[in-house]
């Protein structure tokens, strides 16, 4: 006989904006008797329409207090950058395991004084890389071991989003490197489109810190903002492999991000949002293959409660954040000249900053494995910033 488990209870430090896809998961898993929100941290506290369902969990401004109180045995942290290493040490000092929103951390430093006091604290931290959770990025790495698409060539990622002046207003840290004289690093490879870029990474088997040999980026932004909107990086591994991510925030038209396995007798697409997966190789028709997708913080609480691996532990974050910390130490972006792009102003909508030819640019940087210099963007930078 099965004895029934007591769920497992949860606080969740920032439940507003993005923190509300959080919110709306808890509640998923607490009617399914997994876990039980305890405690909400919020500066200002939700009300009873934004708790609908789950009765009056504790509320406070003060995260450690609160898991000091409600005994929470996880914490989800879903609060601005700048925060992450701070609040995810407070929760571990209270015994808490983590879900922690991505990006883990704004610099290499912060995510490694981070990832060794959790460590030191004897508890589990999952980054949240939802892409990561997909059952296509293994099955993927299984392909290419098997030599589906031939001898293995590199990955290429492209993200083409539109986001209007509103979305670099909507909090006080958006589109900012630097916030109060700490490192934010809020840029589109580092931030909106992080997900292209972890995935491409994960993909050539490339998650350690230790995997990357070498990186360039091409910053650069449309927006008057202070971090770039529109930019390339190159990572070359330690095992030699080309993995190069374009993304831009000023699309012509908003698409579906991918990234593409390259191999000498063919290519695997995967659209890591939607857990889709074409696979093209020499001799074969096309074949589209749909996988499930593990959700972390439901892995988070199987690996607390069974012992479960998990999918995204900190060490396999850390090419990412050699991607964060190239990027943190480039240059200023440098702005496109205002001849390269043109705003809209959708009706209803704030305006937007459209970047011309840019999707297309986006999409032959991924299919070629090479930057926006190298394709002759006019408004392309003609040195880039390498870190090794």
């Amino acid at each position: 006989m099965n004895t029934p488990r007591t769920p497992l209870p949860v606080v969740l430090a920032g439940a507003r904006g993005h923190g509300r896809s959080h919110l709306l998961n808890i509640r998923r898993l607490q009617e399914r008797g997994l876990v039980r929100l305890a405690g909400v941290c919020e500066l200002r506290p939700l009300d009873a329409a934004e708790l609908d369902g789950f009765g009056e969990p504790e509320q406070s401004a003060d995260l450690e207090a609160l898991l000091a109180s409600t005994g929470a045995r996880i914490a989800v942290l879903s609060t601005p950058i700048p925060t992450h290493a701070d609040l995810a040490l407070a929760a571990a000092r209270q015994g808490a395991h983590l879900l922690l929103e991505k990006p883990p951390a704004p610099s290499y430093a912060e995510f490694r004084r981070m990832a060794d006091g959790i460590e030191a604290a004897g508890v589990a931290c999952q980054i949240g890389f939802q892409s990561l959770g997909s059952h296509a990025v293994p099955a993927i790495r299984r392909m290419v071991e098997e030599g589906a698409v031939g001898e293995f060539l590199g990955v290429g990622a492209a993200g083409a989003w539109v986001r209007d002046e509103a979305y670099f207003r909507r909090v006080p840290w958006a589109g900012r490197r630097r916030l109060d004289g700490a490192d934010v690093v809020d840029g589109v490879l580092t931030n909106p489109l992080a997900h292209a870029v972890a995935t491409a990474l994960a993909l050539c088997g490339a998650t350690r810190a230790e995997d990357v040999e070498h990186i360039e980026t091409e910053l650069l932004r449309a927006y008057a903002v202070e971090s770039d909107d529109t930019s390339a990086v190159r990572v070359v591994t330690s095992a030699g492999t080309r993995v190069t991510v374009a993304a831009t925030l000023c699309a012509e038209t908003s698409s579906e991000p991918y990234v593409i396995v390259h191999g000498s007798q063919g290519r695997i697409t995967f659209w890591y949002r939607q857990d889709r997966v074409l696979v093209q190789r020499a001799g074969h028709g096309p074949e589209e293959i749909e996988y499930g997708r593990t959700d972390l913080l439901e892995n988070l609480v199987a690996h607390v409660t069974d012992g479960e691996p998990l999918w995204v532990p900190p060490a396999a974050t850390g090419a990412f954040m050699r991607v964060v910390e190239a990027v943190r130490t480039a240059p200023e972006p440098r702005a496109i000249p205002a001849a390269h792009w043109h705003t809209e102003e959708p009706d209803g909508s704030a305006p937007r900053r459209v970047v011309d030819g840019v999707d297309a640019l986006v999409d032959a940087a991924a299919d070629g494995l090479r930057l926006f210099s190298e394709l002759g963007a006019a408004w392309a930078p003609s040195s880039r910033a390498e870190l090794r």
